[in-house]
Parts: structure tokens; sequence; C-alpha cells
């Protein structure tokens, strides 16, 4: 054995003793790919042989060993290797906690039963929200198997809508870091910061800057919770492995008077960096990850207008990124708008023929507005013929062309035949959409007026809510399908319950993200992608489409059951796989009929194993 300071006989016998279990299972450190490992296809002497996709060599002979750089208190005070009270007996003399721990082992079923009553005796979302923080903080392998196990129930907590309320909370309930600050304080100093992240390895980075958080404005670094929802839900949702991932926050200042007087706020109390001085932080960081980590895929999360689809188009075509609130949400309700065709009966070639309002012309508004506009292209329709079916609404109106503060993303959409600031309710008597997109972060919008002028005209309208949280929705789904009599075809962007009307139940969908990125984020990674174009998102949103059966369309329902979401994560991930071997962009060649089980064996599952600590081996090879 090798050994600091040259060969040492006596540690090699320790080593021998203590070490053990390694020689009959295959060894994984902490920050490894997966825990997951897929079947060998054969053994020659003492080498595996498995497919060239495989992601470790020692084949699923045996269940895998987690190598822990420390051993003791170490051990039990990292969330990626504490087992709580699960640790076996032989285990706890190996790593040395015998002692440390309360002596009687439980099984992970029994600690899963105390969560699950600690926190079902709460009564609100935000305290449901602190109890799950705490517990991912202190044993994210249990975290996560309660979140998968129970993703329906708790992923409204995790994420939106509770998140919102999390971010408002953030910096007076601010308990434990999780995730890198990259501040304007931290100018020049970024290129060496990063390597204070402790994993050698990320897969997957999710920035934000917090100006433009949910519907709730400008939080600063009150939005970090963003970032460690939207990464909890690649975890659980999408397979990444939670050893692999990183929050980060944007810090560049912030205009909200509150929080710059706020005595107990956690960021910069200086105005928002703006022009060159911004745009060069942002690049600073980029350089700055993708120089420790090449493969490293960014996402993008509520930026400001502003910046958004300014970031987005500067970096697209250099480095695995995308814009969850432009792409994602694009993704998302191009997905469920292929669903709403097939519930009127209409194939998914007569999307080209929708007349589309949007309300709300922010980056969210345009980006969806651009996605259903490239699917309309792929059928045949020249650029500006698609964009030709589209009618955006800011908070004056509708764009028309004579709009002088119009941005570059607008002009495409602005009308030439309607005249510029055109109320709502007058437009949809001369428009007659077939489709109503809410993304304006108003509250009650979608009036009981409009929503009748709409149906007036359609026999099913679309009619999509899309903001949030919850608060901020243009309408609910009871108010949906009340002023509509029952016609509409509604999916919302915040969870609403089902609805009784006349004799029928309705089951609204929720256009959540969270349908897409996780699959996308694990598609791209998998793929080794360089970067994702849009024809990955129109590949995940016609995947997404077909995730419903026709009994499901048929209640209203668009999209599939949140607790599926690992199926559709990883019918995503497969569909980007594709699309980015088709496109050139992958750097991975797999036979198309070994991606889902390549796509399967990558997963991350949540399971406990078997630890052995090394702090004294130069590599932890044996």
């Amino acid at each position: 054995r090798r050994v600091h300071g040259g060969f040492n006989p006596k540690m090699s016998m320790l080593l021998k003793f203590r070490l053990q279990p390694v020689f009959r299972a295959p060894c994984l450190r902490v920050d490894s790919r997966a825990i997951t490992i897929p079947k060998p296809v054969s053994r020659a002497g003492s080498h595996h042989v498995w497919k060239k996709h495989a992601r470790n060599p020692w084949g699923n002979f045996a269940r895998p060993t987690l190598v822990a750089d420390k051993a003791g208190k170490g051990i039990i005070d990292n969330p990626l290797t504490n087992k709580g009270t699960a640790f076996s007996q032989p285990e706890r003399d190996r790593i040395g906690i015998r002692g440390l721990v309360p002596p009687r082992q439980m099984s992970m079923k029994a600690q899963i039963q105390r969560v699950l009553r600690n926190y079902h005796s709460l009564n609100e979302d935000l305290d449901k929200y602190l109890y799950l923080t705490d517990l991912q903080d202190r044993n994210e392998t249990l975290y996560y198997k309660v979140l998968i196990e129970h993703i329906e129930e708790m992923a409204p907590v995790v994420y939106t809508p509770t998140v919102g309320a999390a971010c408002m909370q953030f910096g007076n309930r601010f308990r434990r870091p999780r995730g890198m600050y990259f501040s304007a304080a931290d100018r020049g100093q970024m290129a060496a910061m990063v390597y204070n992240w402790p994993s050698r390895a990320v897969d997957v980075i999710v920035v934000t800057d917090g100006s433009r958080i949910l519907g709730l404005g400008d939080l600063g670094t009150n939005g970090m919770a963003i970032p460690i929802g939207k990464l909890a839900l690649y975890v659980a949702a999408g397979g990444v492995d939670p050893s692999r991932v990183m929050p980060v926050m944007l810090d560049v200042g912030t205009n909200n008077e509150n929080l710059l007087q706020d005595p107990f706020y956690l960021g910069l109390q200086h105005r928002r960096l703006e022009g060159d001085e911004y745009y060069a932080i942002v690049d600073e960081f980029l350089t700055a990850v993708r120089y420790r980590w090449p493969h490293v895929l960014v996402q993008f999360e509520d930026f400001a207008s502003v910046h958004a689809s300014t970031v987005l188009k500067k970096y697209k075509d250099e480095h695995l990124c995308f814009n969850d609130d432009i792409q994602g949400t694009g993704a998302v309700v191009l997905g469920a708008t292929f669903a709403a065709l097939k519930a009127k009966g209409l194939p998914a070639t007569a999307i080209k023929e929708q007349r589309v309002m949007v309300v709300g012309a922010g980056s969210a508004g345009v980006g969806v507005s651009e996605a259903i506009a490239a699917a309309m292209e792929q059928l045949g329709l020249s650029s500006e013929a698609a964009r030709a079916n589209f009618y955006l609404f800011d908070k004056d109106g509708l764009l028309g062309h004579t709009r002088k503060t119009l941005n570059a993303e607008q002009r495409p959409f602005a009308r030439k035949d309607l005249r510029d600031g055109l109320q709502r309710l007058e437009a949809v008597k001369d428009i007659r959409p077939t489709i109503l997109l809410g993304l304006s972060s108003s509250r009650g919008i979608f009036t009981k007026e409009l929503l009748k002028e709409v149906s007036k005209h359609q026999e099913r309208p679309i009619i999509f809510s899309l903001s949030n949280p919850t608060a901020n929705s243009e309408c609910t789904a009871e108010q949906a399908y009340e002023w509509t009599e029952g016609k509409a075809i509604f999916a919302s962007g915040s969870p609403f319950r089902p609805v009784h009307l006349d004799g029928k139940t309705f089951i609204p969908s929720q256009a959540n993200n969270m349908y897409i990125f996780p699959g996308v984020g694990l598609g791209g990674v998998l793929s080794g992608a360089r970067i994702l174009d849009d024809s990955v998102f129109l590949a995940a949103a016609r995947t997404l489409g077909d995730c419903c059966t026709p009994e499901m369309i048929a209640k209203g329902q668009l999209l599939p059951d949140v607790k599926d979401i690992r199926g559709v994560s990883h019918a995503i991930a497969c569909s980007v796989i594709e699309a980015t071997m088709a496109s050139g962009a992958a750097t991975i060649n797999i036979d198309r009929a070994d991606i889902a089980e390549y796509v399967e064996d990558s997963m991350y599952a949540p399971e406990y194993a078997p630890l052995v600590p090394v702090p004294y081996l130069d590599d932890g090879n044996f």
C-alpha cells in the first residue's frame, strides 16, 4: 500500500484490517459521478470490460462503497456522507464514530417515517420548507429519498410557490451557507476563489443575480433560495448527483430600497451595477467556473429582462448554458400547447394556425413566443409569418411597431396592422385569439369580462395563467373554468386544486418548468454537449407533449402527474441526447438503442452506501 511518507508495514496491516470491505465492492469517492453503477458486460482477468458509455469502471457486482476523505466527526458533519442513526455497528468502528451517534441503529425506512411525522405536524408551508432545509443540511441522502418518494406533495414546498416566501425571509432566517456567492467585491479574485468550492467535479450550476425573483422583483442575495431549490429538483426530478451541483448568487448590489436600509441584509448594500461593469462581472464568473470545470452546465435563473436576453445571446453559442425563464418556460408551455391541441382534436401541425395573445412582454413572454414561433417555423412557416400569429401586450397595451421603447427581442413581434397601446379587451374582439397566455406577474389581469369575451369566439379556448407565485396568477383555475362555462383548456404556473363544475371535475395542470429543466440538464451533461441549441428545447417540448394519455387529456390534464416526474425527466434526457447527437453538439457517440439504459444507469438514486475513510492514501486507489 502507498501511504504518505513512504511504505509503512504497520499501516499496511491496519489498512488490510480496517478496509476489508473495499476488496469486495467497487469504491467511489464522495464526489463521484453517481452511486448507481451500470452493469458490466464481461470481465477479463483483473479488469472489467464495460460498455463504452458506462459511467464507472467497476461494474455493478456489489454495492458501491463511498470513500470519504475524512473520518470520525467529519463524516457526520458532511451531509453527503452522514447517515444520522443509520450507521451500522461495524461501520461505526471502521469510520471512527462509535459513541458519537446514539447506539440504536435505525433503518432508512424508520428514518423516513420519523421525518414524515415531523413534517406533517407543521401547519405552515414555510415551516415545512425550513424543516426540509435543515434535513438537507444534515443528511442529503435521506432528504432526497423523502423528496423523491413524496415529490408531488413536497415539490410546491421545496420550490414554487413556497420558495417565494422563503426568499422574502432568507436573510432573517439564515442558518447555514449553501452554494457560493460571487460579488462585485470579488472582482479580479473569482478565478482563485472558485477553488474554495470543495467538490472536484461540478456538473450543473444554477446562478441568479437576484434581480427578478419570481414575480417578487429585486430581492438581491435573498434570491439564493432559488438556485438551491432548482438544484434540489435537478437531483430529485432529474437524477443529477447532489455532490456535483453548485448554487450561485451573483451579487452586483440591489435597487430594493428596503434591502438597502435593512441592517440584517446579507448582500452588498449599494445600487446595482449596470452596463459594462455588470457584464464584466458575469464574464469573469463564467470564465472562472469554466476554467475549473470545463464541461459544467450553467443555468441562468431569474435575471431581469434588461439583462436576461443579452446574457443568453452572448454565451449560448460558446458555453453549455441556457436561461430557464426564457427557454425552459418556452419549452414547457410549448409542450402543454401540443397537449392542448390534442384535447381539441387537432394534430400538432395545427400549431402553425393558432392566434396567440401573450399578456406579459418581458423575457419570459418573449421567450415563450419565440419557442412557439420556432415550432411553427419547423412546420414550414417563414420567420415573419410565424411571428405574425402573435400579439404581445405589456402594461401599456399591445406592442405596436411605433413604440419607441421596444427592445431587440420584442421588435420582431411588434404589430404593424394594429395601433400601439390597444387594450386587451378591445384587442380580443379584433384578434379572436385561440390561445391566451399570461406571463405578466399581475394578479387578476385575466378578468371575468376578458375570459368571457375570449370564450365567445372559441369553442375550446386555450388559457394558460403562468405567473408565479400563486398570488401573482392572472386568474385561478376555478375562475378560468367558471367564466368560460367549462370550455377552457387550462394550465397554470402555480398549483391549483381540481375544480368541480356542473357535475364535471377538471384537473388543472401546473405548467411548471420542473417538467423541463431537470431532463434538459441531465441530457446536456450526459451527452457531453458543447452547447444547447433550439433543437434541444423543441425536442424536449415534443416529448413532454406526448407524456399524457388520452384519458388524462380527456379530464383536462395537459401535463403528467408530478409523481411521475423522474420518468418524464428520463424521457426528455433521452430526447436531448438524440437532439445533440443529431446537431453535432454532443461529444459522445452512442447507439440510439442504448440511450434509455445509459440515462437510467446514470441517474442518482439516494441509498446509503458503505463508507470507508481513506485520509492517509494518496488517491484512494487500492
